[in-house]
């Protein structure tokens, strides 16, 4: 993984490109992963952990009514995260992160396992749906940031 971020480290400092992330159910460990590696501090701009809904309704602005009509493990919500991260942290490229890490807290609806993540560049804004089967909460916080670094590389 540490090549992976060296690589995405590396492009977007050529590209002059930062980097901020909002993150839940993954309490800050794509921050961290991107962090753990020289060079970082060339790219990578603001992190921050909205666990809770009050988190994330008055640091990210998410509104309340998004989080009544959806709830916070939703295509709204992230894409409301990943919109007012960009707007706080004036990067060019932002990525929320929300979900249901487990072994709790998950409905028939919205599944252990269920995560959204948000990616924005600019005026391209994408949001993906992942489920994962695995309800081991590590294995599903892994794979979050697995897909993050993903998503991160091919928005650069």
């Amino acid at each position: 993984m540490n090549k992976q971020i060296k690589q995405i480290i590396f492009k977007l400092e050529s590209k002059k490109i930062n980097l901020s992330i909002a993150e839940s159910c993954t309490g800050g460990m794509l921050a961290e992963r991107i962090t753990s590696v020289s060079g970082a501090s060339k790219v990578f701009n603001f992190g921050i952990v909205t666990y809770s809904n009050d988190s994330k309704i008055n640091h990210l602005k998410v509104p309340s009514k998004i989080i009544k009509k959806f709830g916070s493990v939703s295509k709204e919500c992230c894409l409301s995260m990943v919109t007012n991260l960009a707007k706080i942290s004036k990067t060019k490229l932002n990525i929320a992160i929300t979900g249901i890490a487990g072994p709790k807290g998950g409905t028939k609806k919205k599944p252990v396992g269920l995560i959204y993540i948000g990616i924005k560049k600019n005026n391209k804004t994408r949001i993906n749906k992942y489920f994962f089967k695995n309800k081991n909460r590590e294995y599903i916080r892994k794979n979050s940031v697995k897909k993050s670094l993903e998503l991160i590389q091919e928005f650069i």
